[in-house]
């Protein structure tokens, strides 16, 4: 068969990359160097790169430094500006970026917590649509992104909540670029292991897959000495393994920056250190990933892609100075197209990637018998009488179609009820945690205007001159202090009970569609527990009556028209559910 002049201008493959610069301004030691070297380290990888997404590139001197050693390979790219001191993400590329987005995630960290940074550089998505074809339909969507950093152990972890937030919303923005028919990479510095709640929610409401977990199944968890992993009974994995099985790119063994003290005062004075690859690694783990899908309503002629490879990379040191490139390693992945008319069965269903034909039988069959999560790997196969947007470039706009109501069948993946209702758990905790931070910091401020007016009142009846200056200083200090507490609680927490209220709406919405389709099911359990929110925002629970009479049966059918009005958007349904059921919270 004859190929085409636009067969021959699409890409036959794209190489993706992803690295963590860290490049902590006054911070990162030989920041300078260190991403000088990082810039010819892409420029010589093999594959070479033809899509690159860079996290901790805080100052458009470092970005330009990285653009100096890479435009004759990458062309193309943009710095993406973000909060007070910048996101630090930027989008590196072969072909023309024809359009991009900074998303700042509703929930980022909190102003008090400086010391760590995260509010201030304002993380979100960098979101740049790339045009690798001449067609219309040769779009690629890109998210580049850098969650909020676990600063304690989980459960734990106060930030646990803005990270599975800040996952749901880059899980609805890949989301939304597949139903334009897009292809889908979404890469970045995700802070979170496989499995865990924020995986979970992306690879799920996201038609998306984890590209490292797609060819190596059976990889890790997390590190050697986390729970997670212990149960999994296992032999601590070496250095080696942990980089070529397990995808290990933070806490490595053979990473300098995460040696001890004295190790690293022995490198940087000099002394040659070598790591033996064969000895035991229990602290690495995964926390950088590289996530694809094809879109969801492609045409006849758009290019399918699988995925074809997966490594970890950069993990040689700096020729000069002896040390990691980075305190994380890369990760770098290669996808290769076909035709949708060469793609038959239901392996390469639009929604989804496949996996390259070496590999396609034995990760797939590996993934369908894991116990690891039973709906993780679960097609995402839209009914084609769905309510689907057409694509973007398409020239001529389809006649109108009549909506027919899809069967529950059909609805997109979805967790189970169980996993949305630990979320709704975090939520409540977390929340919990916020009113008691703002009352007590109001307090302050009350308190504070207290002080101030008795120091003032002392200083009207002191004759002393130290005594009225200590009165005046007290009295400045205190109120300067609880005005900021008085901000920090009245506006800042505030601002984040909103998002988070927002955020458990859309929870609850998705635990009953889970709830309807787990109950469509004919092993359905009398009585299920489920929980949801009332007006008030305290926690409540219901129970469902089961489908196993004529009468419940009725009842479910109208349940689910409900539901598939709430999907589409009803504002008439939402009203209604507000006030009967009362999960949305007011404000």
């Amino acid at each position: 068969m004859k190929r085409s002049q636009k067969d021959d201008d699409i890409p036959l493959t794209i190489n993706i990359l992803t690295f963590n610069c860290w490049g902590l301004k006054y911070l990162a030691k030989w920041r300078k160097e260190r991403l000088e070297e990082i810039g010819r380290s892409i420029a010589t990888t093999v594959p070479t790169p033809e899509i690159v997404g860079l996290q901790e590139c805080w100052t458009q001197e470092d970005y330009l430094a990285i653009r100096r050693q890479t435009r004759h390979i990458l062309p193309y790219g943009k710095f993406y500006y973000s909060g007070i001191f910048g996101g630090g993400l930027s989008i590196l590329s072969k072909w023309p970026i024809v359009e991009s987005n900074m998303v700042r995630y509703p929930l980022n960290g909190r102003p008090t917590a400086f010391f760590r940074g995260d509010w201030f550089v304002g993380k979100g998505v960098a979101c740049a649509s790339i045009q690798t074809g001449p067609g219309r339909e040769d779009v690629v969507d890109v998210f580049c992104t850098h969650l909020h950093a676990p600063y304690e152990r989980e459960p734990n972890d106060s930030y646990m909540c803005h990270r599975t937030a800040q996952a749901w919303e880059i899980a609805r923005l890949m989301r939304g670029a597949a139903e334009r028919g897009h292809a889908i990479i979404g890469l970045g510095d995700f802070n979170m292991v496989p499995l865990s709640l924020a995986h979970q929610l992306i690879t799920t409401h996201a038609p998306v897959q984890d590209v490292w977990k797609i060819l190596h199944p059976e990889s890790s968890l997390g590190a050697a000495s986390q729970p997670a992993e212990k149960e999994r009974r296992r032999e601590v994995p070496d250095v080696t393994y942990n980089l070529r099985e397990n995808g290990a790119t933070c806490d490595s063994a053979l990473n300098t920056w995460r040696w001890s003290k004295p190790q690293q005062k022995a490198l940087f004075s000099g002394e040659d250190i070598t790591v033996d690859p064969t000895i035991p690694d229990p602290r690495a783990k995964r926390l950088d990933y590289i996530f694809f899908g094809n879109g969801l309503s492609p045409t006849s002629t758009s290019p399918q892609w699988q995925i074809e490879s997966a490594k970890v990379g950069m993990t040689d040191r700096h020729p000069r100075l002896r040390c990691s490139l980075s305190d994380h390693f890369s990760v770098e992945a290669t996808i290769s197209r076909s035709r949708k008319s060469q793609m038959t069965g239901p392996d390469n269903a639009p929604g989804r990637s496949s996996v390259h034909e070496q590999t396609n039988d034995t990760a797939l069959q590996n993934l369908t018998n894991s116990s690891l999560h039973p709906t993780l790997y679960t097609s995402y196969n839209p009914s084609p009488t769905s309510s689907i947007l057409p694509p973007l470039f398409t020239r001529t706009p389809s006649p109108p179609k009549p909506y027919t109501q899809p069967s529950l069948s059909s609805m997109s993946a979805s967790l189970p009820a169980k996993v949305y209702s630990e979320i709704l758990d975090l939520i409540s905790v977390y929340r919990a945690r916020e009113y008691r931070q703002r009352r007590l910091r109001l307090s302050h401020f009350l308190a504070s205007i207290f002080i101030s007016i008795i120091c003032f009142i002392a200083i009207w009846w002191s004759n002393h001159p130290g005594i009225s200056f200590m009165l005046v200083f007290i009295s400045t200090l205190s109120f300067g202090a609880g005005v900021i507490d008085g901000l920090i609680g009245g506006l800042f927490i505030s601002s984040e009970l909103r998002a988070l209220n927002e955020f458990e709406w859309e929870i609850a919405k998705a635990q009953e569609i889970a709830e309807v389709v787990e109950g469509s099911n004919p092993g359905a359990i009398e009585g299920v527990k489920t929980q949801g929110t009332d007006n008030d925002g305290v926690r409540h629970e219901k129970r469902d009556k089961g489908i196993s009479s004529l009468e419940n049966k009725k009842e479910y059918g109208e349940r689910e028209k409900e539901l598939w009005e709430m999907v589409r958007g009803s504002e008439e349904y939402i009203g209604k559910e507000n006030v009967r059921r009362g999960h949305a919270r007011m404000m």
